[in-house]
């Protein structure tokens, strides 16, 4: 079994949106037999994009996964969205994988995306490559390419081939190590030729330069190329694959994946140099007490699992999706959820390939496989034959955007709480809030395009329509004026009446300081067991403000003073008396609108700060100051939410997709003038238009 895993391989093709890793994936399937025919994005039949929402848009939305066979080794792809929108589905398969294929649009270079993706290889120590992709195209540059992802990568980036013609006569490529020059036909074929003449100088060099980054990580191989002597070729790539194993640097192919050049050097790549289970090495678990705990790929070891994806059917229930990390998993059984404590069955192993489910009869450390139906198991869990233990979760991405739901139809409003409740499941990059002030359901997620996406997918799946729109913002009220007022309830009916009669004092706190209520009545002209009503007719009132019907805050009311009567008095009386009281107040102390102001922190290329800021200045934001974190700036800044709603993709384009922020509530100020009075107007109307 030890010898199934050495040959087993789990690459995730990473990189920004457009560059090409679905046409890539789906020539890889091509050429190693698994489809008979070459799935094509723009025509809606990749294996890989299948689903209804990303044929339409001609991306990948999800991560999907496929297994093929390429010279006795059985490789599996997952194929991960580049687009910001869908980033997070990318996330937490990565932490699954053994390495890395970052696929790179040979015209534009590494972008936003790449940078992620690199950031999580790094957090993950996981080995890599790149494949400079689309060489046939116009303005495409291998070398250039290769200079910007030493930067963008945060690696030493080696050439291990040189493009033989370009744009639209590339047709293939020098192997550096063998020193082989090949070209490719029209179906991907390969036939060994002559380096070009005009080429020589250029391999010649690239060769030194690959030995003398080699030479490096080991201390006899540098001794000898120091000394001049000669170094085999057996030599290098041992060397070679060491160094790409303890992710010291990334080396890197030349590619057209519609042209299908190098498309088997890259599973060639894949199977000599990349890691297997075995050479990933052990995980790190954490005990019921907190301690570490090593987990290795033993296939007779306890099986342990960990569950990094979950899909939703409403016909056939949720699918798990888990590694195997330890021991050998039947094709049914128990498991253990460490994660939620709970005991789970499945009945059936499964294996994904694109849109379809195969059964298997057991999976080994390494394997990426599907349970069906666990009833309490998803994103981020932990399962065992027994032992009690969790493998580290990666954490969700934060949402960026914001918008309030609601269905197509009152009668769905519950149907559609339920549909978005089972999409959270499979999707780690939303977040579903109820906003008790504003009564809106709000559902935050990774950029307009994921809610949008989401909302699709939420009328396929469960056939409930669903509207979105910009959250209301949850404003607030205070005053800028003490001032001393009666408010007397009094009213005769047949029998018992009623009677009340209070005065308050109503003066401005400071900021944050919330309510307070202070009783100063003396000689007991309010008796004490009334002094609560008006206390509550006081909050009733303030929650429904006085300038457009938001809460009212930072403000002190005094009760000093008032008269009863002994028989016509009661608590509903003294609490009408403080309403009327409090709205008589609120009328002459200067009420004033406060909006919500959130602390940014918006992270940047250096070259991008200035329009940052003067974007930040437009939106009444406040700069606090700036950090730095490797090659970015994070600039720190107070914002009106108001003004951030939609914040993320002006940021996208204003910094070409490669800045990114963080906010959370800070506090309440004033909202200037004008720009209050416009506020106070536009809820006020929509409140007539709703009556």
């Amino acid at each position: 079994m030890s010898e199934e895993i050495k040959t087993m391989r789990n690459v995730a093709l990473a990189g920004h949106g457009g560059a090409g890793k679905t046409t890539l994936a789906e020539a890889m399937l091509f050429k190693a037999g698994v489809t008979k025919r070459l799935g094509k994005v723009e025509e809606g039949n990749t294996v890989m994009d299948f689903q209804p929402e990303e044929i339409r848009k001609q991306q990948s939305i999800n991560t999907s996964f496929i297994k093929y066979t390429h010279s006795k080794h059985t490789i599996t792809l997952m194929d991960t969205p580049g687009d910001q929108n869908f980033f997070s589905a990318a996330k937490t398969c990565f932490p699954v994988a053994d390495c890395m294929a970052f696929v790179i649009d040979g015209v534009g270079g590494p972008s936003a995306m790449t940078e992620e993706a690199a950031a999580s290889a790094l957090e993950y120590n996981l080995p890599g490559f790149v494949i400079i992709n689309k060489l046939d195209r116009e303005r495409a540059n291998f070398l250039t390419c290769v200079k910007a992802c030493n930067s963008a990568l945060k690696k030493n980036v080696v050439p291990i081939c040189f493009p033989i013609g370009s744009e639209n006569d590339f047709k293939g490529f020098v192997d550096i190590i063998s020193g082989v020059a090949f070209e490719f036909d029209a179906n991907g074929k390969s036939t060994k030729i002559d380096i070009p003449s005009d080429l020589l100088d250029d391999i010649e060099m690239a060769k030194e330069e690959f030995i003398e980054n080699v030479a490096e990580l080991d201390d006899e191989l540098l001794e000898k190329y120091l000394e001049g002597e000669e170094i085999t070729e057996n030599e290098l790539k041992a060397t070679f694959r060491q160094g790409i194993l303890d992710a010291r640097f990334y080396p890197a192919i030349c590619c057209s994946a519609t042209k299908m050049i190098g498309i088997d050097t890259i599973s060639d790549i894949i199977n000599d140099y990349m890691p297997s289970p075995l050479d990933r090495g052990d995980w790190i678990a954490k005990d019921d007490k907190g301690e570490d705990v090593i987990i290795s790929p033993d296939p007779d070891a306890e099986f342990s699992g960990f569950v990094f994806n979950t899909i939703v059917d409403p016909y056939a229930g949720r699918l798990s999706l888990f590694r195997v990390i330890s021991g050998t998993l039947g094709k049914e059984g128990n498991v253990v959820n460490t994660t939620k404590d709970t005991k789970e069955r499945f009945s059936q192993l499964l294996e994904i390939a694109g849109k379809e489910q195969r059964t298997i009869t057991y999976a080994l450390p390494g394997s990426i496989v599907a349970v069906a139906k666990l009833k309490n198991t998803l994103t981020g869990d932990t399962l065992t034959g027994g032992k009690d233990i969790q493998l580290p979760a990666p954490k969700p991405m934060p949402p960026v955007i914001s918008f309030a739901i609601s269905p197509k139809s009152k009668n769905d409003e519950d149907k559609i709480h339920e549909a978005v409740r089972k999409i959270l499941e499979e999707d780690t990059g939303l977040q579903l809030n109820r906003n008790e002030e504003t009564k809106q359901t709000v559902l935050s997620g990774r950029g307009l395009v994921h809610i949008e996406v989401t909302a699709e997918k939420i009328q396929r799946k469960f056939n409930v329509g669903m509207d979105i729109e910009t959250p209301k913002v949850a404003y607030r009220e205070t005053f800028k004026k003490k001032i001393r007022v009666q408010g007397k309830h009094k009213k005769q009916s047949g029998g018992h009446g009623q009677y009340g009669d209070c005065w308050i004092v109503l003066e401005p706190l400071h900021k944050g300081s919330g309510f307070e209520f202070v009783d100063k009545i003396v000689g007991g002209v309010i008796p004490k067991n009334y002094i609560p009503a008006v206390e509550a007719g006081v909050r009733d009132a303030s929650k429904a403000g006085i300038l457009a019907g938001f809460p009212c805050v930072d403000f002190r009311v005094t009760v000093d003073f008032g008269s009863y009567h002994s028989v016509d008095s009661s608590e509903m009386a003294f609490k009408m008396a403080g309403t009327l009281a409090f709205k008589k107040a609120a009328v002459d102390a200067k009420a004033v609108l406060l909006e919500p102001v959130m602390k940014i922190a918006v992270k940047v290329p250096e070259d991008s700060t200035g329009d940052i800021m003067g974007d930040l200045n437009s939106r009444r934001g406040r700069v606090l100051g700036m950090d730095s974190e490797d090659d970015k700036q994070i600039i720190n800044a107070l914002v009106p939410m108001a003004e951030i709603l939609r914040y993320a993709p002006d940021l996208s384009s204003m910094t070409g997709g490669r800045g990114t922020f963080t906010m959370e509530f800070e506090q309440y100020d004033e909202v200037p003038g004008d720009m209050a009075k416009k506020v106070i107007e536009r809820v006020n109307s929509e409140k007539e238009e709703n009556k």
